[in-house]
């Protein structure tokens, strides 16, 4: 039996807790949100802790999932490695490196599993993808290009997710799609740059956060990639484009599917999720909301989609195979011992200075500082 301490119990906290209960041999043993706890802990049968301290030092909790608002995370990392706890943290892990590089270290110091929370690594297309690209299906991967955009009007309350203090914004609370480049691309490029700003989001209706991030990738062997991010785009897409010397791979995550092109073959399909069901509903909700495209946030109470269900399941299930000494897959090395939470981070970090600067910016600027 593994017994789990869950911090931050709203949207996503909640969830990842009912997927540990489902699980056999894993119990949430206790759990800690200073405004949402109660219920959950009621649904789930498992304690209050009243405190961060009080759930770290449980002797009936072997693992702490860190779920509470992204500006929040260091502290409870921190601690729960401290008490000897194996650690599972949402992304975006850190807001900065220097956090984030604190949080890996002292999992490392006290010898405890660190897993980042990048949960488009369980997406079906995004390993499928990966598989072909392995296979050489493609030929050699030259440049990625990935979209998450949208509209968004003014907001009755404004969530933390929408002030730069708190989320980080855009590119560090949506950082999958960075996070899914650098593991297709296989890892840092050497420089970025970033241009963009709030266009037109001003005002307390809106937070505070950059509504149009433009950014490019840099690679040492003469590759390339584009991210896109914001709420200032009235046409919103959310997908990645892998661009090969043999053919092309399109993980659609706006009208939900995967699409192979390769030089003499034509076009093949297949899923981003585990059933065509799910790729349905994902396509629905999101044409269905409208031009918000890919810019929604999870409220507490509210369930997460069946798709997004299925992969947290997935995720939970990896994470307690693994603290049950289970072997980790190759392709989740990175995800399981700091470095893809440690490289996503860097490139953001790159990246915002790059806008703040005005200049392309080196990746050995940030992960090995003079």
């Amino acid at each position: 039996m593994i017994r789990y301490g869950i911090v931050g119990t709203g949207y996503f906290g909640a969830d990842l807790a009912r997927s540990i209960n489902n699980i056999d041999d894993a119990k949430v043993t206790a759990v800690f949100d200073p405004h949402n706890a109660e219920a959950v802990a009621n649904e789930l049968n498992a304690e209050v802790s009243d405190s961060l301290n009080a759930l770290v030092s449980r002797k009936d909790v072997d693992c702490v999932i860190v779920a509470s608002p992204s500006y929040l995370h260091r502290e409870p990392v921190v601690k729960a490695a401290e008490h000897g706890k194996h650690v599972f943290c949402e992304k975006p892990i850190a807001l900065n490196f220097e956090d984030c590089k604190a949080m890996v270290d002292a999992c490392k110091e006290h010898n405890v599993t660190f897993m980042a929370g990048h949960i488009m690594n369980f997406f079906n297309g995004v390993h499928h993808a990966k598989n072909l690209i392995n296979e050489g299906k493609i030929g050699e991967v030259l440049y990625c290009h990935a979209a998450r955009t949208g509209w968004e009007e003014s907001q009755p309350t404004v969530s933390w997710k929408k002030l730069r203090d708190q989320s980080g914004g855009h590119l560090y609370h949506h950082i999958h799609e960075l996070d899914c480049i650098q593991f297709i691309m296989g890892g840092l490029p050497e420089k970025v740059t970033m241009v963009g700003g709030n266009v037109y989001h001003q005002g307390e209706q809106f937070g505070d956060e950059d509504d149009m991030l433009l950014i490019n990738l840099e690679y040492e062997d003469q590759r390339y990639a584009v991210l896109e991010y914001g709420n200032a785009f009235r046409w919103g897409e959310h997908y990645v484009l892998i661009e090969g010397t043999l053919g092309a791979i399109k993980l659609d995550l706006y009208h939900t599917g995967g699409t192979l092109r390769v030089k003499g073959e034509g076009e093949s399909h297949f899923l981003i999720h585990e059933t065509q069901q799910e790729d349905h509903e994902r396509t629905a909700i999101y044409t269905g909301r409208g031009m918000d495209g890919a810019i929604a946030y999870g409220k507490p109470g509210v369930r997460t989609p069946q798709w997004l269900q299925t992969c947290i399941d997935k995720e939970m299930a990896y994470l307690h195979r693994i603290l049950q000494g289970g072997a980790i897959d190759e392709s989740y090395v990175k995800l399981t011992n700091g470095v893809a939470a440690l490289e996503s981070i860097a490139t953001a970090d790159a990246c915002t200075l790059s806008l703040k600067e005005d200049r392309k910016v080196k990746l050995s600027e940030i992960v090995a500082p003079k």
